[in-house]
Order: structure tokens, then sequence, then C-alpha cells
């Protein structure tokens, strides 16, 4: 333990740079180092636990950062009235949930937050289209926009989340059909430069808060990335009551 602890104050003296470096003599720098390298030969796991230092020190920054951004951008992430949302729309714990209509996790996270939904009555999930996974992508997040036009996107949503093939423009229409969507008019839409814009807004959002995939839940100033469990959704939701 006291070599650990001699090695670790050795090794604080470097790392703040040229400044503590010219504070050294070359004669003592050769010996710091030739002590860090005996030490590292004798305990290989110093190396591993300073990494493992430096890695919990990056995603605690990142986290900070995030929590900055999410408080920085609250009206444009929870309270934008052009935002489509499921659940009760006035709910007091709000989600806001980035996803991509053809991504696999999307998918799976799907029947998991309607189960929240369906067991708590006070959640509304604000939904963010986040087209990051090719051409397709994009043309299913410009007919679920044109069919918030409709007021039917949330029909659409659902049924999007719950294919299995690829939402090309025949699937879009034929999903919209079954929706009862006025398809000439969403597909005449789907092209509006505000629908475009929208998707934009969207990704510069996402960039902001640094999300790096989809789905991504955005609650209170909490980021939570990946497709989470139904348990881990109630203990967010009772969090955020808290």
């Amino acid at each position: 333990m006291m070599k650990r602890r001699g090695l670790v104050a050795l090794g604080a003296a470097l790392v703040p740079g040229a400044a503590m470096a010219q504070a050294l003599s070359p004669e003592q720098r050769a010996e710091v180092l030739q002590l860090l390298r005996q030490a590292l030969r004798e305990d290989p796991s110093i190396l591993r636990d300073a990494l493992t230092a430096v890695e919990e020190a990056e995603e605690a920054n990142r986290s900070s950062a995030q929590t900055r951004a999410i408080a920085a951008r609250a009206e444009q992430l929870f309270r934008d009235p052009a935002d489509p949302v499921k659940g009760n729309p006035q709910g007091a714990v709000t989600f806001v949930e980035f996803f991509d209509a053809r991504c696999g996790y999307c998918k799976q996270l799907h029947p998991t937050m309607n189960q929240l939904l369906q067991r708590e009555s006070d959640v509304r999930v604000v939904l963010k289209d986040l087209p990051i996974l090719g051409p397709n992508s994009v043309l299913a997040s410009r007919a679920l926009l044109a069919a918030h036009r409709q007021n039917l996107y949330v029909p659409l949503y659902e049924a999007l989340m719950r294919l299995r093939e690829e939402p090309t423009e025949p699937v879009l229409r034929r999903e919209a059909e079954r929706a009862r969507i006025d398809w000439a008019r969403l597909r005449r839409e789907m092209d509006d430069p505000a629908i475009t814009a929208r998707i934009a807004r969207n990704l510069d959002l996402a960039r902001a808060l640094d999300i790096q995939g989809t789905p991504a839940l955005v609650i209170g100033t909490t980021l939570v990335p990946g497709a989470v469990s139904l348990a881990e959704l109630q203990r967010l939701t009772a969090a955020a009551r808290g």
C-alpha cells in the first residue's frame, strides 16, 4: 500500500505538465521515471487502475456537461408545443424520447414504455424523431411529422414501432392508410421544407446533448441511453416525482 501511494504521489507530480517538469532536474526526472517503470513491472495493475480512474473522470465530466446542456435547453426539450406527445398530455412526469423508426432497440423499448404508460397515469412522453440510420429512417420521420399535421402521429408511430420490415414508401402508404391517414396529403407534406427543418432541429438538439445513439431518454436533467427495463422506467418516474 505504501509503495502504491508513493507511486501515485510521484505520478501526480508529473501530471501537471511543463511547469512541474521544469521544476525537476534531468537527474530527478530520470529517477522518477525509473521508479515508475519499476513499480509498473512489479504491479501492472497500477496502470489498469490509473486508466480506470481516467475513464471514470471522463464519464463524470461528460455526464456533467449533459446535465448542463439539458438544463439550458429545457424549453426545447420538454415544452415545445409542436412536438407529438403520447401518454397523458398534462402528465406531471415527462420523458423525452429520441428514436429512429428503424432502430431495433427503439422497437424493443416501445412495448416497455407502453407498459409504463398503462401503469402510470401521470406520465407524458415527448417524441423526438432522430433519423440516423439511413434514407428510410428519414423517410419514416417525414411521414410521421406529416401525419402529426393530421393529428395522427401516434397511430402511425405505433404501427412503425411494430413494423418488422423496411419503412419504404409503399410500406408507409399501407400503414398510413390502415391508420386512416389521408395518404395524398401526407405524401405531399412529407416534402415540406418545414418538416426538413424540424428534423434538422432534432438532430442539432441531439448533438448538443451528446446523444450517441437511439433510443435516448431525457427525464429531469438526466439522459438515459438505450432500451431500459420497466423497473428502471418506474424508478426514474418515482425519482422525478420526488
